[in-house]
């Protein structure tokens, strides 16, 4: 049966019920900065819009999924007891994200996205991923009344608390080792089909994903099993890449963990994915 593609996130509203989620994985405090072209060497440029906020795949994902359920979205991330660290708490909290948060002595990671005036973008990040683990004294029996869970940066031991959710989906950039030792069934393995840290080979997991997504921005992407998938078309110029394929990923969480089809989950992937090309920055309440 083919399911005809929506093309709106409005379109998808009426859908929007009462699921359960929550997100494990690391925040980023982020400096976006907008300029005519990227850097090259020599030269200086100046900044035509700038912003900073909380971002990093964890925290992109779980403001998206916020927007998709009526219910609390529960976040689990490891902050630095720093100036960055209780920012990035403060603005998550008045987000509607509820946070469980492994404080750490160490600082809190930074980047700074750069944009040029075509839609693409150049990430360098500053400082060690931090991320919870299982040894972290956090509310874990949370898990247990989740319909769904991403987790952007674990241990494996929080890998096999969290297949207590109906659907569980992870990214490649965890680390394949981690994914591996931990030897449970994964629903979603998304990731970029042109960054290295996500590229991989099926050959490489022990236990194969019901399954595995690798994105290609405009290109569309693929899907195991299943094939090629086509992109949409913008409705307005590209504006930001930051947070695309991390919209597309809490699009394929909700599909999912809804009872519908990969076909129809990639239809909601798409448009969130695409729709967040259309703003400056992660995502519109940080403009």
């Amino acid at each position: 049966m083919v399911v005809e593609e929506k093309n709106s996130f409005q379109d998808y509203k009426f859908k929007k019920g009462n699921l359960k989620f929550a997100v494990i994985g690391h925040t980023e405090w982020i400096n976006f900065i907008k300029v005519e072209q990227l850097p090259k060497p020599g030269l200086i440029s100046h900044a035509k819009k700038f912003l900073e906020c909380p971002a990093g795949g964890g925290t992109v994902i779980a403001k998206r999924l916020l927007e998709l359920t009526n219910n609390e979205v529960h976040f689990f991330t490891a902050l630095g007891t720093d100036f960055y660290g209780n920012q990035c708490l403060n603005i998550l909290k008045n987000m509607g994200i509820k946070l469980h948060v492994a404080w750490r002595d160490e600082p809190t990671r930074k980047g700074f996205s750069i944009v040029d005036t075509q839609g693409e973008r150049s990430i360098t990040i500053v400082g060690e991923r931090i991320a919870p683990t299982n040894k972290d004294n956090l509310d874990w029996d949370t898990l247990n009344d989740m319909d769904g869970i991403f987790i952007t940066a674990a241990d494996k031991e929080i890998f096999k608390k969290s297949r207590v959710a109906k659907t569980l989906c992870t990214t490649p950039r965890v680390g394949l080792n981690i994914i591996n030792e931990s030897g449970i069934f994964l629903d979603g393995l998304i990731g970029s089909n042109f960054d290295p840290g996500e590229v991989f080979s099926l050959d490489e997991l022990r236990l194969k994903p019901r399954f595995v997504i690798k994105t290609e921005g405009e290109d569309g992407g693929l899907v195991f099993p299943g094939g090629r998938y086509k992109a949409i078309d913008n409705k307005q110029n590209k504006v930001d890449s930051y947070g695309c394929g991390d919209s597309f990923a809490a699009g394929i969480l909700y599909g999912l963990s809804s009872g519908w089809d990969i076909e129809e989950s990639l239809n909601l992937a798409k448009v969130m994915g695409r729709d967040s090309s259309e703003h400056f920055g992660p995502y519109e309440i940080c403009n």
